[in-house]
């Protein structure tokens, strides 16, 4: 199906997390798949990634294979949800800014996880539902 894409997120970072959820909860038609980063499916999805790039940022996978990492991948996830398109458009006009404000927040992440708190990075995307708070570190 061509609007179906995978999200690839880092399960050990909360603000990872809370961000993947937001984006679960936005796609009402469900057309993103989310999975993490050292799973299976990650592995044979990311494939043309070099090993050392994959944790270095979130990656959008689409139906037909092509990778789409860190601020790239905004404008792709944008156009798949609704209401997006105008936020997609906006940010593919300005990859060079997208890439920025990307990496300005990737480089803040485990600081926007604590202000963000533990519940709230409690999520798991991949399922849909809350993990344990013993176990998800924020």
């Amino acid at each position: 199906m061509p609007d179906r894409a995978t999200v690839v997120y880092d399960d050990d970072c909360g603000f990872c997390r809370w961000s993947a959820e937001r984006l679960r909860t936005w796609d009402r038609r469900r057309v993103l798949r989310f999975v993490t980063l050292r799973s299976a499916d990650a592995e044979r999805l990311l494939a043309p990634v070099p090993v050392d790039r994959r944790p270095l940022s979130w990656h959008l996978v689409t139906h037909d294979g092509r990778v789409w990492s860190a601020g790239a991948a905004v404008p792709q996830v944008l156009r798949l949800l609704p209401g997006g398109g105008p936020l997609s458009v906006a940010t593919a006009a300005m990859p060079d800014l997208t890439e920025t404000a990307y990496a300005a927040i990737a480089r803040r992440r485990s600081a926007l996880g604590r202000l963000l708190g533990q519940r709230a990075c409690s999520v798991d995307p991949s399922r849909g539902r809350a993990t344990s708070p013993d176990t998800a570190d924020a």
